[in-house]
């Protein structure tokens, strides 16, 4: 656990407020879902924090039901979490977290083991949940996935903060990235060879940037 330094929500120093206190504000997603797994069942795991904060029977059914239809998870409504699929399981974690509508959304390593198709559904529900209202913080290594977003980006090496500013000028300081061992995003690097800096950092980015040089799609 860290020895020094605090950490605030909402003003409140974490450390006189409970858990139980917190997590009615912030909702945390484990990198491993099964860590957070406590039922047989994916109906009763998406339910099992609403009837420990002491939500009426008939709210927990709807909000249930509504967050299973949310996720596409209906189908599995009976079925044990724990036979799922590694991107289903995540997608059990997700919505047995925002079944109660934290204000805060922490994410760990959201990406790993994800294809693809997922890591696109997700980068759409953080879109969404910014759209709600929500705080949503992601920690990974997954810069692709970072450049997709484009957020506000802290870098953090050995305890240490290095960088918190915008992931355009974050990510475009090599330097600073090397003495995280972080890898810059693969668009970044591409236009640092191209124009001598790095201009894009995802594909998207980089396909404007080369069909404005190209005089494509007008």
């Amino acid at each position: 656990k860290p020895t020094k330094g605090t950490v605030l929500v909402d003003g409140v120093d974490t450390r006189k407020s409970t858990v139980a206190q917190l997590s009615r504000k912030v909702g945390i997603v484990f990198q491993n879902p099964e860590n957070q797994f406590f039922c047989e069942s994916v109906y009763d795991e998406v339910a099992f924090a609403l009837k420990n904060f002491g939500f009426p029977e008939d709210e927990v059914e709807e909000r249930v039901t509504e967050t299973l239809r949310r996720f596409g998870l209906e189908k599995y409504a009976k079925r044990s979490p724990f036979l799922l699929s590694g991107g289903e399981k995540k997608r059990v974690a997700i919505a047995s977290v925002l079944a109660w509508d934290p204000e805060y959304v922490v994410m760990d390593e959201p990406t790993v083991g994800q294809d693809y198709k997922a890591k696109t559904e997700l980068l759409n529900l953080i879109y969404t949940l910014l759209d709600e209202g929500r705080a949503v913080v992601v920690v990974t290594h997954d810069v692709e996935f970072v450049a997709e977003c484009e957020p506000r980006v802290v870098l953090i090496s050995q305890g240490r903060i290095l960088a918190d500013g915008e992931a355009h000028e974050v990510f475009s300081d090599f330097g600073l990235l090397s003495k995280a061992s972080v890898v810059p995003p693969q668009s970044a690097r591409f236009t640092q060879m191209v124009f001598g800096q790095p201009k894009a950092l995802n594909v998207e980015e980089a396909v404007r940037l080369l069909s404005s040089m190209l005089g494509v799609g007008g």
